[in-house]
């Protein structure tokens, strides 16, 4: 019997560190939904999928909003993480529009943003199922 999937964020899958976030702003690969700019990069060694949420100052002058849109991203990936299938994923969500999203909005964004990483992590990683390239005859 497996235990049920935490809908945890813990200190571990936040991404954080000079060296960690600028390997991944170099080498990751970036994408857009209207709301929200995001770089993800794949093959990291610990095993986790890391977050890391921003929301520039251009934008919102007040702190309390950017808290608030913060707050809405990572409760938006927290609750649906599981959708991204494989392991050893850095994610960095940038909020890039200059009006406030609702949580609605922001849930269906990354839950886009989650689905493209995983289709393409999974057309990049070779099937061993079947090496031939011919389906099984019945």
């Amino acid at each position: 019997m497996s235990l049920p999937q935490s809908h945890t964020l813990t200190k571990e899958e936040r991404l954080c560190g000079k060296t960690t976030v600028s390997a991944l702003i170099s080498s990751g690969k970036w994408g857009a939904t209207p709301h929200l700019r995001f770089c993800w990069s794949a093959g990291h060694e610990t095993g986790l999928n890391r977050l890391m949420v921003s929301v520039p100052k251009k934008f919102f002058k007040r702190a309390v909003k950017r808290n608030l849109l913060k707050r809405r991203m990572r409760e938006a990936y927290r609750l649906q993480k599981e959708l991204l299938g494989a392991t050893g994923i850095d994610l960095l969500l940038a909020y890039s529009h200059p009006e406030i999203a609702d949580f609605a909005t922001l849930y269906a964004e990354v839950a886009d943003i989650l689905g493209r990483i995983t289709r393409s992590v999974d057309s990049t990683t070779p099937s061993f199922a079947g090496s031939t390239g011919e389906s099984p005859s019945v």
